[in-house]
């Protein structure tokens, strides 16, 4: 099944089971429904369903006013760029809501336009930077149990999130793994486990992470596989103390995002775990790294997997 497919099936499902549901954005039950994304959304929906204007300060106000008043509202976004025009509502009008006691539940669905090619608007692939500036929780999606299982923890959890899917994979098949474990929130999930390095995928990098544990098995080294799902402050115990038992530490970050918890996660990883050897894929910063061209993210897999033998 293609990713997404598996992302509209799971909100179909999720959306069926929530009657009172308000369900908002740009072209979501029209046209393209967010090139598939949002198809059929409005027929299970026995709530709400309305296709809008961009005007993304005032959909991100009325998500906050349905919250408010104990209603469960997504708002699904065809851009996460786009999230720049509403950050007034994200940095101010959240921050005074959540003195309050908040019975509602208010998601926003983003897709991350992280394939390229896209219009100079559409090409930052920077959650971090809305999630730390605004303080607030936000979540990728990267494989079909992580998704299912991020959507139906998250999608109307009181209070307010942001859920990100990658236009990349949208039309990849969906990544079908086995979970060897996983934090109950979705901040982490593991894939493998290895005895000689711990890989830790953050952002979209989960692919990448995947063909560079295939790379180092080629050449002798087993590798446990971490998606760090979370954005703001990941609870990642487990990953540092895998990381700790193997003595070597991964970091794969496909982000353009100065400002990632990737680092932090580092940061501790080398402070209270003491884990020297640590080799980081991520970015090579540029001005072309913000230019909406070709967005993979590119690794030397032979260059890690000797830093990783020496």
């Amino acid at each position: 099944m293609k990713y997404v497919q598996h992302v509209n099936e799971v909100l179909r499902h999720i959306v069926a089971a929530h009657p009172s549901s308000i369900l908002f954005g740009q072209n979501i039950n029209a046209a393209s429904c967010l090139s598939g994304l949002s198809r059929g959304l409005g027929a299970v929906n026995k709530g709400l369903t309305l296709n809008t204007q961009n005007s993304e300060s005032t959909l991100v106000g009325v998500g906050f006013g349905a919250m408010l008043s104990g209603a469960s509202a997504v708002f699904l976004m065809k851009q996460t760029d786009f999230l720049l025009l509403g950050i007034d509502q994200l940095a101010n009008t959240y921050n005074i809501l959540r003195q309050r006691s908040i019975k509602g539940s208010f998601t926003i669905v983003a897709v991350c336009v992280d394939s390229g090619y896209e219009g100079p608007q559409s090409a930052l692939n920077n959650l971090d930077d809305f999630c730390s500036i605004a303080n607030v929780e936000g979540f990728t999606c990267n494989s079909r149990l992580d998704t299912s299982a991020i959507f139906e923890s998250q999608l109307f959890a009181p209070g307010f999130r942001i859920l990100s899917v990658s236009q990349r994979f949208l039309r990849e098949e969906s990544l079908d793994l086995p979970i060897v474990t996983s934090d109950p929130t979705g901040h982490f999930y593991q894939y493998y486990q290895g005895s000689d390095v711990t890989i830790a995928c953050f952002n979209f990098s989960l692919p990448n992470g995947l063909a560079l544990r295939e790379h180092l098995l080629q050449n002798g080294v087993q590798s446990s596989v971490y998606s760090v799902n979370a954005v703001l402050d990941p609870e990642c115990e487990e990953v540092l103390s895998d990381a700790s038992r193997t003595g070597r530490l991964i970091v794969v970050n496909d982000t353009k995002s100065r400002n990632r918890s990737s680092d932090r996660f580092i940061f501790r990883a080398m402070r209270d775990y003491g884990i020297e050897r640590v080799v980081v894929a991520d970015r090579n910063w540029g001005q072309g790294c913000y230019m909406p061209w070709h967005d993979q993210l590119e690794i030397n897999m032979d260059e890690i997997t000797q830093q990783i033998l020496a």
